[in-house]
């Protein structure tokens, strides 16, 4: 299946030629049968001789239903140009042109309509210069009659080309239905309607009524009226709901895969024309969505928009502004960013226009963490960025080599001041290590610690540090102290007031065992560097097993050192306990 658009000015015989392709009625409503106008949306589907079968979304239109008509284009891939002979180009044709242009619709098919009231070159010539310049400029052309038949057999022809030069979407890609419209069945419950773009929606799936919005069950479908257990892209669906009321998903809504979207109220996009055309108000067409929206520019073609109503964007969707209550459609635009910075400092806005201008408006991994420095997966995928595997990055986060390469000099920078200003606590932890680069997780470290400009740090006992770092001189000279003392008496270790004495308190003495100049054995019990071999050495002298009374004695130590020695030492697989009371070198 492919679908196929309408588009062109009022009473140009769109629903006449969808009724005459296809045998269907797609006015819906008593009154625009009655008037012979389409009001709102009709849809109408055939099957051409190549088998492929063509569902057509027949779009208003009359000025006055110009959002009706742009709920029914924003989602569909190809148009249907119909113009009429004896009419020629209008303005609505115009109107219809610039949406389309917007959109960057360029597959589609120009019919000039009533051929067998007039002869139809002179409004095929007045539509070929239109459409000049546009997306649209080369589409083939058919002049067709409906009511004579003339040219319909050729008409239908160049749909079935045209669905072939159609590009096929990716079946296994994030659901995003648009709905245009929704109504309850007996014994059914509610039912929206809606061109699928993209993806494929399953009987039994759980979708959410807009990125994080409540969710619902798909109970049944349909598909041009007949039932499916699934319907993969592009197509016309009926979707079946179980829990949520019809009146809660009117046209514009979206119905989109749980956890694959973001609802975004703030985007900046690049606008086709100038940002100085733009009133400060103005209505987004996106999907069947219409919603208003401020306009801040940025610069000549950038703008950031403030969204009334949240709505799921990707990099690369395309917008349709036009001026609320007016005719006119002043631009189309591209979504660069649907996550953007906020703008706090003086000339921030410039700088931002600079970045957007070197922006592609297709989404790209590169130069997504080019601008944003770090990003997480899941929300590159939100976004529309096809991203590695979580297990490929830092807990899910990725980061931009250029600016990793920046944060190592900035991170060898940190720890050098950081052991300047605090000698005796050397190292920077890890989380303070974080905050200095101001990166969203501390797994990221391991990205910048990678970099050749980093090459001097390292990461221990939950810190990054820059090496052995220089004790301050009095409490090198003091531990030096201490270890001349130990080596007459390896265990007769300082009382706490002889360290005091020395000037030696808890972080002092700390970071002297950092330094590998003392070695603490428990609280208050501080020996020398080489205690646990010179403990082996002389206990292995005594017959074994023997008792912490015996060490003690051979030692020439006290009871407050022995004991936690021989629990270090035991610890550290050293010595063994034997019996009750007895320890053995292993």
């Amino acid at each position: 299946m492919f679908v196929v658009a309408t588009a062109g000015h009022v009473d140009h015989g769109k629903s006449t030629l969808v009724r005459a392709l296809t045998g269907d009625e797609p006015d819906r409503w008593d009154e625009e049968r009655r008037r012979g106008l389409t009001i709102d949306l009709g849809y109408a589907s055939t099957t051409l001789d190549d088998g492929r079968t063509v569902a057509f979304v027949d779009v208003p239109g009359h000025r006055r239903f110009v959002p009706n008509m742009l709920a029914g284009v924003g989602p569909v891939p190809a148009v249907m140009f119909v113009v009429a002979a004896d009419d020629g180009w209008m303005p609505q044709s115009a109107e219809h042109l610039d949406a389309l242009a917007a959109l960057r619709v360029r597959h589609g098919i120009l019919v000039i309509t009533r051929s067998d009231l007039l002869e139809p070159e002179l409004a095929l010539a007045e539509a070929r210069e239109a459409l000049a310049g546009t997306p649209l400029a080369d589409i083939p052309a058919v002049c067709v009659s409906a009511v004579t038949g003339e040219g319909m057999d050729r008409l239908r022809a160049e749909l079935a080309r045209l669905g072939s030069l159609l590009p096929r979407p990716a079946p296994d890609a994030d659901v995003r239905l648009w709905v245009d419209r929704s109504f309850t069945i007996g014994g059914a419950g509610t039912v929206v309607t809606g061109t699928l773009p993209a993806g494929t929606i399953r009987v039994g799936d759980s979708l959410e009524l807009g990125p994080s919005g409540p969710r619902v069950t798909v109970r049944g479908l349909q598909s041009l009226g007949h039932t499916r257990d699934e319907v993969s892209a592009v197509a016309r669906v009926a979707v079946n709901l179980r829990g949520v009321a019809a009146d809660d998903v009117p046209r514009g809504s979206t119905l989109v895969a749980p956890g694959r979207w973001r609802a975004a109220d703030t985007v900046d996009v690049r606008v086709d024309g100038r940002t100085d055309a733009l009133p400060e108000q103005i209505m987004v067409h996106l999907g069947s969505a219409a919603v208003a929206a401020r306009v801040r520019p940025l610069d000549e073609r950038h703008a950031r928009l403030a969204i009334s109503a949240p709505l799921p964007m990707r990099i690369g969707d395309r917008l349709i502004l036009r001026e609320p209550g007016a005719d006119r459609i002043p631009s189309g635009a591209v979504v660069l960013d649907p996550a953007p910075p906020e703008l706090r400092r003086r000339g921030a806005a410039r700088r931002r226009a600079d970045e957007l201008a070197q922006a592609p408006e297709s989404p790209e991994l590169e130069s997504e963490l080019r601008r944003r420095g770090v990003a997480h997966v899941d929300d590159l995928r939100a976004w529309g960025v096809s991203a590695p595997r979580v297990g490929e990055a830092y807990r899910g986060w990725l980061i931009d080599p250029e600016w990793a390469a920046a944060l190592a000099g900035r991170l060898v920078e940190a720890v050098r001041v950081h052991d300047r200003d605090d000698p005796l606590d050397p190292g920077l932890p890890t989380e303070a290590a974080r905050r200095a680069l101001d990166l969203p997780n501390a797994a990221l470290l391991e990205a910048v610690l990678a970099q050749p400009a980093a090459a001097s740090l390292r990461t221990e006992g939950g810190r990054v540090t820059a090496g052995a770092a220089a004790l301050p001189e009095k409490v090198r000279s003091a531990a030096e102290q201490v270890t001349e003392r130990l080596r007459a008496a390896p265990f007769d270790a300082p009382t706490a007031d002889e360290l005091a004495e020395l000037g030696l308190g808890p972080r002092e003495l700390a970071a002297c065992e950092r330094a590998g100049l003392l070695t603490a054995l428990g609280p208050g019990v501080w020996l020398g560097p080489d205690v646990y071999d010179e403990a082996v050495r002389r206990l292995r002298q005594l017959r074994q097993p023997f008792t912490p009374s015996t060490a003690r004695t051979h030692l020439g130590s006290s009871r407050r050192v022995v004991m936690p020695l021989l629990e270090a030492l035991a610890a550290r697989g050293l010595t063994r306990r034997e019996g009750d009371d007895g320890h053995v070198v292993t």
